[in-house]
């Protein structure tokens, strides 16, 4: 569907996400926390990720939860 002036509507224009994605800039992050957060992660999130590569402690994490696998492998 063109419009009478020949260029296509905005409704027949369609792209992918990830070429989206690759045009589309997210703003920065200006607070000093909020940029320190982002790259030191807490101890929580280490300790999930610390259970998460190790299989025997993920796969019981689903079956007991995450703090009593976490304390039966490395606790």
């Amino acid at each position: 569907p063109k419009d009478p002036s020949g260029s296509p509507s905005a409704a027949s224009i369609k792209i992918k996400k990830e070429v989206a994605n690759a045009f589309v800039k997210r703003h920065k992050r200006s607070d000093f926390y909020e940029r320190y957060f982002v790259h030191y992660k807490s101890p929580l999130e280490q300790m999930h990720e610390r259970c998460e590569s190790y299989p025997p402690c993920d796969y019981l994490s689903d079956q007991i939860g995450f703090f009593t696998a976490y304390n039966r492998f490395f606790g």
